[in-house]
């Protein structure tokens, strides 16, 4: 029984929803680092959870493995907070797979990228996607992200798609504010738009978007979740404040291919093994005190503020 109807959707869909890193150790899913990651996310006060996802190494992962992933998830959370399976892949068939299997584990709704590789037209992605809602009665939130794709979903395709009713949302990482922007305001009012890149999620949630999918977040919940919350109340005078406080961090999580820096920042505090699956690789030496000094930085900063660091 999933928490989402497409007319709930709306509202439950705001904040910070957590794009989760899948922990692997000695080349297996570590499940009880992720149940832990699940529970010091809903008690750092995320709105939800995205697994096998871009973050997730969805491509990575097997069947069975993405299913393990999904319901550990879906188990550990036990209905606290929204649960969101990333489904896509460059085939339609597939994508409908494994959205319907989403749907069978009690998923509340699928994060669909764009097919990747294939390079589809606008009017290919239009028909991707509706087929996926026609086959599959599961609220979809559309993931538009052109710099791992190869193929940017424009506005207009956006508009077009957000006429179907069980499509609620668009996680929006093309890193175009004009973009979102006109998403925003060619859209339904029901229809949400999500940040996809935690850099943005001020600016995108300032035009009318109502929240982020982050990869920040699994590292620094409390924060995420706060900057989110004084954008959606209006208070962007202490959101300001955050967004710059986190800037530098969220940058520094982004220095090499995602989730490479998030899930070494994530072994630095003793969270999971910083293991990643090829073709991903190991942070250069470069990067990897990049992300050490990055996240010594946000440590001390917390410090500085009476919290507890990590």
């Amino acid at each position: 029984m999933t928490m989402f109807t497409t007319t709930t959707i709306a509202s439950a869909l705001s904040g910070c929803y957590t794009a989760l890193i899948t922990p692997f150790r000695n080349g297996d899913i570590d499940e009880p680092a992720l149940r832990a990651l699940v529970e010091r996310q809903i008690t750092g006060g995320v709105s939800g959870l995205v697994p096998c996802g871009t973050t997730g190494e969805a491509p990575a992962l097997s069947s069975v493995e993405w299913d393990r992933v999904v319901s550990a998830v879906l188990q550990t959370a036990d209905g606290r907070v929204p649960v969101v399976a990333g489904t896509g892949s460059n085939g339609t068939e597939a994508t409908i797979e494994r959205t319907l299997r989403a749907r069978a584990l009690g998923a509340d709704g699928a994060l669909v990228v764009t097919p990747y590789y294939n390079r589809p037209t606008q009017d290919g992605l239009y028909r991707h996607f509706e087929a996926i809602a026609e086959a599959v009665d599961l609220p979809l939130i559309l993931y538009n992200v052109p710099s791992r794709t190869g193929v940017n979903l424009l506005p207009e395709t956006a508009v077009r798609l957000a006429a179907i009713p069980s499509i609620v949302a668009v996680k929006e990482a093309s890193g175009s504010l004009d973009q979102a922007s006109q998403i925003v305001l060619e859209t339904p009012e029901d229809f949400v738009v999500l940040s996809g890149d935690d850099s943005l999620t001020l600016p995108i949630v300032s035009v009318g978007g109502r929240g982020v999918i982050s990869v920040v977040s699994n590292i620094a919940p409390e924060a995420v979740a706060a900057l989110t919350a004084a954008c959606l109340t209006g208070d962007f005078a202490t959101a300001r404040t955050m967004h710059l406080a986190l800037f530098d961090f969220c940058r520094a999580m982004f220095v090499e291919t995602n989730p490479v820096p998030v899930k070494t920042a994530a072994s630095l505090l003793g969270y999971c093994t910083p293991e990643v699956r090829l073709p991903l690789a190991p942070l250069t030496e470069t990067a990897l005190c990049r992300v050490e000094s990055a996240l010594a930085a946000w440590q001390t900063m917390l410090s500085a503020e009476g919290r507890v660091a990590a």
